[in-house]
């Protein structure tokens, strides 16, 4: 602590370095913890393992039909789809669009979307009823003016009141409340869900859906994208264009996205541990590099150490020990500050929808510590071992 204490600056820069790398390694990993928290959040939503088909427009020409035909599904592909494909978990499919409808209830008027879905639609949104139900199959059958709503538009139009068993105006249509719903994602809750057959007989008139949406449940990446590769084959058949067309048909595979994006974060996770390793390497070094001279400045007291019986075990563990205790004091500072920001970013709301709560493992903090120390007795050694080597009449005569 002395011999410390006696070179401030040379000794605050060391420790700056040192203190540098660890930081930048937790900020890193911390923002790259966010990034992927944030990523999953997005697939969380809904359901991952999931596939979305929906119609498109055909952009080559197929058994003498000319590209340009538009590709819209109807009720009979759902059924399709539903009966041929194997592995099905959930199924749902809508047909109208993320238009807002005015809502009302007694006095109280608000603007929400009104979506139409089957009764799998709740599971594939990771949407949970909270009270009553959602639409079933009687409902679809029987074409029943029901609704599921999210929780917003109960706040809004029901105040404190229980929506179940009212009935809700939907631009002059009474539809009779059954249920509410809290889904996560971000406005999926400012909308109230109809039965798919009500939707068709009272807006439309028509059997068209758009989009289809099912789950794969438990089916690894290569099985799920097998069953998008027979949806295209199947829908393909039934709409007469070439399979190869991508534009004929958008049938895509949320597995796949998310275990692509999911390797792309673990790849910028791996270059972060990468980067920060070189830089807590770069300050190690730097410690190596003081200890050298530390022993070359103090040359002449290791010769009168050992010439009062000093063995090199000693010289050893006191050129250790004061590298230990530098790297230790500024690997816990730049531990703790790096912890410290990640923190107030947090509490700053400095989020989005693809960054969420960075943090960093506990035990990934204080093993990158536990390592710093270790980098720093071994930056120590090398000098202590040269300084052991010292003979006390060489080291007496040393200017």
């Amino acid at each position: 602590m002395s011999t410390i204490g006696k070179n401030k600056l040379r000794t605050f820069l060391t420790a700056f370095s040192v203190a540098w790398g660890i930081f930048i390694l937790i900020v890193l990993l911390g923002a790259g913890k966010g990034l992927r928290n944030g990523a999953a959040s997005q697939f969380s939503n809904d359901s991952e393992n999931s596939i979305w088909v929906g119609g498109g427009e055909t952009s080559m020409a197929y058994n003498g039909l000319k590209p340009g035909r538009q590709i819209q599904l109807t009720n009979e592909d759902y059924d399709l789809i539903q009966n041929k494909i194997e592995g099905i978990e959930k199924i749902t499919c809508s047909s109208m669009g993320r238009g807002m409808k005015t809502l009302s209830y007694g006095n109280e008027h608000g603007a929400f979307g009104v979506r139409s879905c089957m009764p799998d639609h709740h599971y594939l949104e990771n949407a949970l009823v909270t009270e009553g139900r959602f639409i079933n199959d009687l409902d679809i059958r029987e074409f029943r003016k029901v609704c599921a709503i999210g929780e917003p538009v109960q706040k809004a139009l029901f105040k404190k009141e229980d929506p179940i068993g009212k009935h809700l105006d939907v631009d002059g249509t009474p539809y009779l409340v059954v249920g509410v719903f809290y889904d996560q994602g971000r406005g999926d809750m400012d909308r109230i869900y109809i039965p798919l057959s009500t939707a068709q007989r009272t807006y439309n008139g028509k059997q068209n859906v758009n989009p289809i949406w099912l789950s794969t449940g438990d089916a690894p990446l290569e099985k799920s994208e097998a069953m998008r590769q027979q949806i295209v084959n199947l829908m393909a058949v039934k709409h007469h264009f070439d399979p190869l067309d991508l534009k004929a048909l958008e049938c895509r595979n949320n597995s796949q996205d998310y275990f692509r994006i999911m390797n792309m974060l673990d790849g910028i996770r791996l270059f972060i541990w990468i980067i920060g390793i070189m830089t807590i390497i770069a300050g190690v070094v730097g410690v190596s590099n003081i200890m050298m001279i530390v022993v070359k400045e103090r040359t002449k007291e290791i010769g009168v150490r050992k010439a009062l019986g000093a063995t090199p075990f000693s010289i050893i563990s006191l050129i250790i020990q004061e590298a230990i205790v530098i790297t230790s004091v500024a690997g816990y500072v730049g531990l703790v500050l790096g912890i410290g920001v990640l923190e107030l970013a947090q509490k700053a709301g400095i989020e989005g929808d693809f960054f969420k709560n960075p943090e960093v493992d506990f035990s990934v903090a204080i093993k990158a510590t536990l390592l710093l120390i270790l980098a720093g007795a071994t930056a120590g050694l090398f000098p202590a071992i040269r300084a052991s080597h010292i003979e006390p009449v060489v080291a007496l005569r040393d200017q």
